[in-house]
Order: C-alpha cells, then sequence, then structure tokens
C-alpha cells in the first residue's frame, strides 16, 4: 500500500513536470471560473431578491418601508454585482482577443519562416545543378584531354619507333660501308 502510494504521487508529479502548460489559456480558464462564481452569486442574490418581493411583515399582510427598502438593497446588490461581471466579461474578451491575436500572429510567423525555407531549399537547388552541369562539363574536358593523352602517346611511340628503326638503319648502312 505504501508503495502503491508512492508510485501514484511519483507519476502525478512527473506528470505536473512534463505538462506543457500555456499560460495564457489557464489565466482565460481561471478568469471563466471567476466570471461562473459571480454568476452563481447573483442567481443567489436574485432568489434572495424574489423572497423578499413576496415577504410582507406589515399589518394585515403587507408590505412595510423596511421590506421594500431591502428589496432595493439586494437589487443594488445584484446590480452591481452585473457591472463586476460586466468588467471581468470585458477582461474574458480581452484575454481571448489577445490569444487569437497571437495565434494569427504565430501563424504568420510559421508561414513567412515556411517561405524562407522554401526560398533558401530552391536556392540550394540551384547551386547543386549548377555544381552538377559544372562537374559534368569538367568530366566531359578530363576525358577529352585523356583521349589526347593517348593519341599523343601513342603518336610518340610510333615517331621513336621510327627513329629507332632509322637508327638501326643508319648504324647497319654504316657497318656495311667500313666493311
Amino acid at each position: 500500500m505504501k508503495y502503491l502510494l508512492l508510485l501514484t504521487s511519483l507519476l502525478l508529479f512527473s506528470a505536473g513536470v512534463f505538462a506543457q502548460v500555456n499560460t495564457d489559456s489557464v489565466t482565460y480558464n481561471k478568469q471563466r471560473n471567476k466570471i461562473n462564481a459571480m454568476l452563481a452569486a447573483r442567481k443567489v442574490k436574485f432568489s434572495q431578491y424574489d423572497s423578499s418581493l413576496t415577504k410582507r411583515s406589515g399589518i394585515f399582510r403587507m408590505q412595510t418601508k423596511n421590506d421594500i427598502r431591502r428589496s432595493n438593497d439586494i437589487l443594488m446588490d445584484i446590480v452591481s454585482t452585473d457591472d463586476e461581471i460586466f468588467i471581468e466579461l470585458k477582461k474574458l474578451f480581452d484575454y481571448r482577443t489577445s490569444q487569437l491575436n497571437y495565434t494569427a500572429y504565430q501563424k504568420k510567423q510559421i508561414e513567412n519562416n515556411a517561405k524562407e525555407i522554401e526560398k533558401a531549399r530552391i536556392g540550394y537547388m540551384n547551386t547543386i545543378n549548377s555544381y552538377r552541369k559544372q562537374n559534368e562539363a569538367l568530366s566531359a574536358q578530363l576525358k577529352k584531354q585523356i583521349e589526347d593523352y593517348e593519341k599523343k602517346k601513342v603518336l610518340s611511340i610510333i615517331v621513336f619507333g621510327f627513329m629507332l628503326a632509322s637508327i638501326l638503319v643508319l648504324l647497319v648502312i654504316n657497318r656495311k660501308r667500313k666493311a
């Protein structure tokens, strides 16, 4: 039982730590609860007013001045409560308006960030494409240079072969003259 209680309290604590609470919505909910409490108090006062209207403490079951004054006092209290409710409702609407404005601002920021990211992505793609074209051009140039080198190499071997053959022919001719 002791471990169960400890485990439960640990889970509740960790849930509270990891929960993400929006302070604006907490304030909004507090304001709503405050207004609901004020409306409940107004309902109680109105039922008091209704019962005070039926109260007749005078002779022959007539209303006295004190009965009417008590009813008027309760009515004035209801009116002041209504005024407070209107003030609190205005605060509530202001919270809601500010939340909506903030949400619209966040949406606009997200759209702007998305546009900037899209521009950067297009820029990166263009850069990659230009590098790819440049790489293809350099590869083609390298291939052509390798082919030219191979042709020059073959030509050099042929020329060297002719020179060697010429030297051998001259040596053979030179030996025949001396002999």
